[in-house]
């Protein structure tokens, strides 16, 4: 049996990818932060499930959790780590409290250098290399390669993410392991409605007005989203395709992401922004 790590299984994209991947055959491990989640997942996606409770910006669970993987998978390995835990934190970067994005960039970035350090070598990044090393999957976002406003601090996190995803495939090529960037568009998962619950209008602020308007434009996103079921069905692609992309869109309108990224001049991106906000502050 091949096995796959996910973090973040609780919920969303990561608790789809454990469904997907365990109905097609593999081993899952999937960190969750609290035991309760544990017991949970353990009942409802049954024997091939092995739930691991650490947070990945806990060091020493973190660390804690490989003898328990090790005992799992034996000399096979791991046959792909997921990284996919995550969070979003928004508001205006000028008001945005420090300690808030460096949570963010905790979570986001520094979370995913120390769980794959942690579990490279499960992926066969030793020498002599494995016949069949595995592959690494970090679920990034559209908003790793473009930056709305009122979301920097997780654009930021995204786009570092990319960075260190290129960084780190290019290394690993002495293993033969891959490393595979994600960028999923509006997806119905908890952490936008945990961003709506946790939106600080800054009232006494210039961009009062702006960001009342922010609820909305995440539930109207949040309508045109896509299950996470899609995201699921290209971690599988990502970790069985013989030549695998470097990057996988996953959106309704891929077309329209990939002009936005590479066509559209960041000037004329502002001009949308700046009508946007003359309508927004009309509202």
């Amino acid at each position: 049996m091949k096995y796959v790590l996910i973090t973040g299984v609780s919920t969303g994209i990561g608790l789809a990818s454990a469904h997907y991947l365990l109905e097609r055959g593999y081993g899952v491990l999937g960190s969750v932060r609290h035991q309760t989640d544990a017991d949970r997942l353990r009942s409802e996606l049954g024997s091939h499930f092995h739930p691991l409770l650490f947070d990945v910006c806990d060091a020493a669970a973190v660390a804690g959790a490989r003898p328990q993987v090790e005992a799992i998978v034996g000399e096979a390995g791991l046959a792909g780590l997921v990284n996919n835990a995550g969070i979003a934190v928004s508001g205006p970067l000028a008001l945005v409290p420090l300690e808030r994005i460096r949570y963010q960039l905790e979570v986001n970035v520094l979370g995913v250098i120390q769980v794959t350090q942690t579990f490279l070598p499960l992926l066969g990044a030793q020498l002599p290399a494995r016949t069949r090393p595995g592959r690494v999957i970090n679920i990034s976002s559209v908003s790793g390669a473009f930056a709305a406003p009122f979301v920097g601090p997780y654009c930021a996190s995204k786009y570092a993410l990319e960075a260190l995803t290129d960084s780190w495939r290019r290394e690993l090529l002495l293993y033969g392991i891959d490393m595979i960037s994600i960028r999923p568009g509006p997806i119905r998962t908890p952490i936008w409605q945990k961003t709506i619950d946790k939106i600080e209008t800054y009232p006494d602020s210039d961009y009062a007005p702006l960001l009342r308007q922010s609820e909305q434009m995440i539930r109207q996103s949040e309508a045109n989203s896509l299950p996470a079921e899609r995201v699921a069905k290209v971690v599988l692609r990502a970790l069985e395709a013989r030549r695998p992309r470097t990057r996988y869109i996953v959106a309704k309108n891929k077309l329209n992401f990939h002009l936005l990224f590479h066509w559209i001049p960041d000037r004329v991106a502002d001009f949308f922004v700046r009508r946007a906000f003359r309508k927004m502050a009309q509202s």
